[in-house]
């Protein structure tokens, strides 16, 4: 066979050339379940004008070409070898649910976090835009143009219902349902029917929103006069708006300092260059207050949170993404907000641990605010009367801009806080319940001087340890491996990590004993503690277990802001950002439990916890007091939080930060394996484990790695637990070796894992 001779000017080129050349319009498609993508369609010559970044398409995947819904991420032109694109089959969405903004705070989400781009898409849009929810598919007819024509020329040979159906559609300024038409019409829909036959109208399929979101009319009021700090603060605020460039600010102000209406007086200015603000606040019962003192001021304000129905989160999105939103308030998914004319963006509680998702995507809220802000060019105010330690540090690094508010407005005095020392309480031997003496007799004296109290306890349940005194065997969750914690309204034992529930034994499970011991207190013991001390004091508990429908945080606020309800208790939701001017005792039950965790965090949750909850007090013209239970009142974080000393609490914390390379000095990524065998976890992890320090030592970056090891809730569910810790100040190339481990790990069979980047939690 003789050689085919070419030369670079004038040789013909083989067909796979020609293939290679041939462009085509192709949508790149991205999925939230494996395989993850991204793959290339090409897209149909009658989508193309229809087609845009952000909506979702179907598609055939794989040899059977399995109908999939995915994500389109771009539409470019692409070169097309020898084996073609299959063709996108069709658009789910008529508009795209993510704006050009928003797909490329996915893109960094995606490349930050180490996770798919398609589960973070997943994250941002709710399931409820996402399946239309409270709405429904309606026909609408219209006349088209040649027929509209033929009816003025009087061509047309029609029965006459069908000819005055017709006439009134052609009349009808918009198009009509057949219902509507029949009704206009005075007829049946068979006409109508058969002018669709014959295909004189046009019908279009369109989806409604059925529902609409009644908003209660909350009273209109007047901004408040700012005191010299306040002042101090929004101007700086005003500088980034007017000039319309980022700048992220860092608000630490006490306790009672007024931030909230520095936040209103700027979003005030927000809206008067017709743009929209983010208000994120951490727990969901803050949302109401909060919302209720935005609206007081703003004519349109929306919410998202988590007890909002499919259908409610639905129409609140729609109304914010077509622009008719002033301020949207919520919980950490309302960073996403389609706001398609953002100005400013805020967070309350900045410090709060709630702001991370607990699965994948595992974003910081205050992190993608922070990006998101960066890419509009807004500026981003962080407010917090004791700020995380990585936004402090921040701060005196000058990358954020700080501003400090020392003081409460009408210059009221920070509450006296003292300690009650339960090993002082528990030598004495003088009680036995969860209240002190000293603490009791300041809640009598409260309450007869008609104050209001709030009582701390971060533990739910009655007790939080059920043990037999003869063989020490304690009653343990069988998928968690940790104990049990009685409630005794329904006789229960719980974990409150996976809901297992069995009866409360009545006598040991292991050498049937029959004095079982009941030890350890929660706010359920607390408050049937309370309610014998004090019987005739109404109370309310607001924990997990008491405000589960839709509503009950708000009920049990309002009872106590009235002054209905003298005693309020609860768990750590009750300790920020409530604003009670009659409350003049705040009592820390204890302080420690916390305190001791197996986590880098321990000291900063209890300095925050005990500095919020007595933040709660002395908002009034009484004045106010708190006492803190503890059995380590020589700690740093205790003695820095009753003297409100934020400054001296970081002097201590930080030194011990930077001495192991944790943050704010340096990023942490949380590497977890968790499996049904705990062998083969085990030794996932270690090999694993090997894979992520070889690819880190060789990036040559300073770095430490721990483990692998049990995590501190060595067993979760039913799968043991173990974890890589991987810290590095070169942040960057620590996520890029990491990457290049996970991106091709399998792991073996009854084995999981996940990465958690800047995680808040070790347990």
């Amino acid at each position: 066979m003789p050689i085919r001779q070419s030369t670079l000017f004038n040789a013909e080129p083989d067909q796979w050339e020609l293939d290679a050349t041939r462009e085509v319009l192709a949508a790149t498609v991205v999925f939230a379940e494996r395989p993850l993508g991204p793959y290339d369609y090409a897209v149909p010559a009658g989508l193309a004008a229809k087609l845009r970044p952000g909506q979702r398409v179907q598609v055939p995947l794989g040899r059977g070409n399995r109908p999939m819904v995915g994500y389109c991420t771009a539409v470019t032109n692409k070169a097309v070898g020898q084996r073609p694109l299959k063709p996108l089959a069709r658009i789910v969405d008529v508009e795209a649910l993510l704006s050009p903004a928003m797909l490329r705070l996915a893109q960094w989400m995606a490349d930050y976090y180490l996770c798919p781009l398609g589960q973070v898409l997943q994250a941002i849009v709710p399931a409820g835009v996402r399946g239309k929810a409270g709405t429904r598919e309606m026909t609408f007819l219209s006349v088209p143009s040649q027929v509209l024509e033929q009816l003025r020329a009087g061509t047309l040979k029609l029965g006459e219902k069908q000819l005055d159906a017709l006439r009134v559609l052609a009349a009808s300024p918009r198009p009509l349902t057949p219902p509507e038409l029949a009704q206009a019409a005075k007829c049946t829909l068979g006409p109508i029917g058969e002018l669709r036959k014959k295909k004189l109208v046009k019908a279009e399929v369109r989806r409604i929103q059925q529902m609409e979101v009644e908003e209660v009319a909350v009273p209109r009021e007047q901004h408040l006069r700012l005191n010299d700090d306040q002042q101090v603060a929004l101007n700086c605020i005003l500088s980034a708006l007017r000039e319309r460039r980022h700048e992220t600010i860092l608000m630490h102000g006490v306790t009672g300092s007024g931030k909230t209406e520095v936040y209103i007086r700027a979003i005030d200015e927000v809206i008067q260059y017709g743009r929209q603000a983010i208000v994120l606040v951490p727990e969901i019962s803050l949302t109401p207050q909060t919302r209720s003192r935005f609206k007081s001021r703003f004519s349109s304000v929306a919410v998202l949170h988590s007890h909002l129905s499919d259908a409610e989160r639905h129409w609140h999105w729609q109304q914010i993404a077509r622009g008719d939103v002033q301020v949207v308030v919520g919980a950490r998914s309302a960073v996403f907000a389609p706001t398609p004319n953002l100005g400013l963006i805020v967070i309350d509680e900045e410090h709060d641990g709630s702001f991370k998702q607990g699965e994948s995507p595992r974003y910081h809220a205050r992190n993608v605010a922070l990006k998101r802000s960066e890419m509009e060019s807004v500026p981003l105010v962080l407010g917090s009367a004791t700020p995380s330690l990585e936004s402090w540090h921040r701060a005196v690094l000058s990358q954020f801009r700080l501003i400090d508010m020392p003081r409460r407005v009408e210059d009221r005095p920070l509450p006296a806080v003292a300690t009650i020392d339960l090993r002082v309480e528990f030598a004495s031997r003088s009680s036995r319940g969860a209240v002190s003496r000293s603490l009791h007799r300041a809640m009598d004296e409260a309450l007869r001087e008609d104050g209001q109290v709030i009582l701390l306890l971060n533990r739910r349940g009655y007790s939080t340890q059920i043990q037999c005194p003869a063989c020490g065997h304690v009653v343990r969750c069988p998928a968690c491996d940790l104990a049990l914690t009685h409630h005794r309204a329904d006789s229960q034992a719980i974990c409150h990590y996976c809901d297992f529930q069995m009866a409360a034994p009545v006598r040991c499970p292991q050498c049937a004993f029959d004095g079982i011991r009941f030890s350890g207190f929660g706010t359920e013991r607390l408050e049937a503690e309370i309610k014998s001390r004090f019987p005739n004091v109404p109370m309310v508990r607001m924990d997990s277990d008491t405000m589960q429908k839709p509503g009950s945080h708000e009920a049990a606020l309002a009872k106590f802001r009235s002054g209905e309800v003298k005693i309020l208790l609860g768990t750590q939701m009750i300790a920020k950002g409530l604003d009670f001017p009659n409350v003049t005792l705040v009592g820390v039950i204890n302080a420690d439990t916390t305190l001791h965790f197996c986590d880098i965090r321990a000291a900063e949750r209890t300095f925050q916890l005990v500095t919020q909850v007595a933040g709660r007090t002395g908002r009034g013209d009484k004045g106010g007091r708190v006492l803190v239970q503890t059995f380590s009142p020589d700690h740093y974080a205790i003695e820095a939080a009753i003297d409100h000393d934020y400054a001296r609490f970081a002097a201590a914390e930080l030194p011990s930060r930077k001495a192991h390379l944790y943050p704010p000095f340096a990023s942490l990524i949380r590497f977890i394996v968790r499996g049904e065998s705990e062998t083969a976890t085990e030794q996932f992890a270690e090999a694993t484990g090997e894979k992520l320090r070889a690819a880190i030592e060789a990036s040559a970056i300073e770095h430490r790695v721990l483990g692998p090891a049990p995590c501190p809730i060595a067993k979760l569910r039913g799968l043991f637990r173990y974890h890589v810790l991987l810290s590095s100040p070169a942040g960057e190339e620590l996520r890029a070796a990491v990457r290049s481990v996970i991106e091709n790990l399998e792991p073996m069979e009854g084995v999981q894992w996940v990465v958690d980047v800047d995680p808040v939690d070790l347990l």
